[in-house]
Parts: structure tokens; C-alpha cells; sequence
């Protein structure tokens, strides 16, 4: 019954978030109707439209909306600012505002009471310790799990960064040394693949080709991956072109140097492995081990007698 709460918990903050991130496509949906209407020729009212939306819309959406504007006037400027920056970090804040994930997590909060007040009406003999443990269980639950989840898109993002980083950086440097401008061959980059980081370059590009300057765009993009080796290949970038330093050379040694680490890497953690597989095997492996071998053993005693 307990964990069967829990995960309903859990699907319900679930989806919460799938309700605010498929929440783009409503005025295309709304258009889409609109002109179904149109095309069968039937009067539409103002009554009928609004009965046409999905729940989701009519209920769901406003009293959502409303709660997000109660969460931006009632939080701290600065802790918007520290929320956004976790949310650009994790890729999340073109899809989200700093309010909304507040009205998540205070959603979630609820929820996560709710949890434990139902598990207290369902344990009537439990005593003092246990249902503070229920209640305090719930809160802990809601309060951690929109930031579980903005942590687990964060480590996803850098680490699609760090494994398309050295390949990017070998176009990047092909297309330089090639001819084209620094400018053109990040275009090639973003035009080449599909990932975090490619997304990145398209977005920086288009920042340069809206009048930004180039080391400003190129620091906003490494604030926003914030891993340290993009940290290190902007900085080398920016320093480069204001010295007049070549641009290929610069990137020649910067792809080798990100090859390097990728290899390093990949030598640490074949490394850990073995420390790693101590784990399962001390305590699911051996055992069966022991169970398949001694078990006969131990039964043949038992019966017999040493």
C-alpha cells in the first residue's frame, strides 16, 4: 500500500511536468480546431470553443498560470536569478521559467503531504515517531524530487557535451583550417549534428549574427553547458582572437588537448571498474555461490548428522 502511494505521488509530479512541457502546441491546437470548424461550415460559438478544449486547457492551465504568477511575486529576486541559472545549465529554460519550476516544486510539496497524511490514516497504530517519520518522509519527497530531476537533466547534458565535444572540435578545426571564418564553421558544426552541443553553436551563431559580440556570445555559451572543458576551449577562443593569434593553430591544439582528456577519461573509468563490481559481486554473486555449493552439503548434515 505504501509503495503503491509513492508512485502514484510520483506520476502525479510526473506528470505535472509533461503537462507543462507539452503546453506549447495549445494555440496550434486551438488554430487546428478553428479551422476544422470552418471547413464543415458550423456556426461556432464562444461556448462551444471553449467546450472543445481538452480539461488540461479550461481547469488545469489557468489555475496553473495563476499560481505561477503568486510564486514570482512572492520570491526573491536573487533566488530567480539563482534558478535560472540552473535551468539554462540544465538546457530547460527555453521550456520553463524560474516561477513555474517554483510552482512545481510547491506542487510537489503538497503532494508529498498528501502522501503522508494518507499513509497516516491507513496506519491508525502507529505511533508517535512513525507518523512524523510518514510526514516528514512526504515533505522530504516533494521538496527533492523537480530538484532530483533538474540534477539528473544537468549530469545527461554535460556529459552529451563532454562525448561530442572532441568530435565537434575536429570539424571545427577542419573547416578553419579549410578557410572558412570561425563564425561559418561553428554553422557547420550545428548543421552537422543533433545534440546539446550542436544546439549550442546554433544558438551562439545566431546571438554573433544579431549583433553580439563574439567573445560575449561564446562566455554566455560556456556559462550555460558549464562544463570545464568548453570553460577551457572558449578561453583559449577569446584570447586567440583578441592577441591576433591563428585561429587554426589554436584549434588544432585545443581538438588534441579535448582527445587527450576523452581518452583519459575513458582509462579512469575503465579503472574504477573493478572497485566497482566488488559491490554485486560481494553481495549477490557469492551468495548464490555459496547456496549452490554448500546447499546440498548443509542439507545432507542436516538429515545425517556429522
Amino acid at each position: 500500500m505504501t509503495l503503491y502511494l509513492i508512485i502514484s505521488g510520483v506520476i502525479v509530479v510526473a506528470l505535472l511536468l509533461a503537462l507543462l512541457f507539452s503546453g506549447k502546441r495549445s494555440s496550434q491546437n486551438l488554430e487546428e480546431r478553428l479551422e476544422e470548424m470552418a471547413a464543415l461550415g458550423q456556426p461556432i460559438s464562444l461556448e462551444e470553443l471553449e467546450l472543445s478544449q481538452p480539461l488540461s486547457e479550461r481547469i488545469i492551465k489557468p489555475l496553473f498560470q495563476k499560481l505561477t504568477e503568486l510564486a514570482q511575486r512572492m520570491t526573491p529576486q536573487h533566488t530567480m536569478q539563482a534558478m535560472e541559472k540552473k535551468l539554462r545549465v540544465a538546457g530547460l529554460l527555453y521550456k520553463i521559467s524560474p516561477a513555474q519550476f517554483f510552482t512545481i516544486k510547491v506542487i510537489s510539496i503538497v503532494v508529498g503531504l498528501a502522501l503522508g497524511f494518507v499513509l497516516l490514516a491507513t496506519s491508525a497504530t502507529a505511533g508517535a515517531q512513525t507518523r512524523l517519520l510518514m510526514l516528514g518522509g512526504g515533505l522530504v519527497l516533494g521538496y527533492l524530487l523537480p530538484d532530483l530531476y533538474l540534477s539528473s537533466k544537468t549530469r545527461k547534458r554535460q556529459s552529451e557535451v563532454l562525448k561530442a565535444l572532441p568530435d565537434a572540435l575536429d570539424l571545427l578545426t577542419i573547416c578553419v583550417e579549410a578557410g572558412l571564418g570561425f563564425d561559418a564553421a561553428m554553422s557547420k558544426v550545428a548543421e552537422k549534428w543533433d545534440n546539446e552541443l550542436s544546439l549550442a553553436f546554433r544558438r551562439t551563431v545566431q546571438e554573433m549574427q544579431l549583433g553580439k559580440l563574439r567573445r560575449e556570445a561564446l562566455r554566455d555559451m560556456a556559462e550555460s553547458l558549464d562544463v570545464a572543458d568548453v570553460t577551457s576551449f572558449v578561453a583559449a577562443i577569446v584570447q586567440a582572437d583578441q592577441l591576433g593569434v591563428s585561429m587554426a593553430k589554436v584549434m588544432r591544439i585545443q581538438s588534441d588537448q579535448m582527445r587527450m582528456k576523452r581518452r583519459q577519461r575513458a582509462e579512469e573509468k575503465a579503472r574504477q571498474a573493478p572497485v566497482k563490481i566488488m559491490i554485486p559481486l560481494v553481495f549477490f554473486i557469492f551468495p548464490t555461490i555459496f547456496i549452490i555449493l554448500l546447499g546440498p552439503a548443509v542439507l545432507q548434515v542436516k538429515d545425517v548428522g556429522f
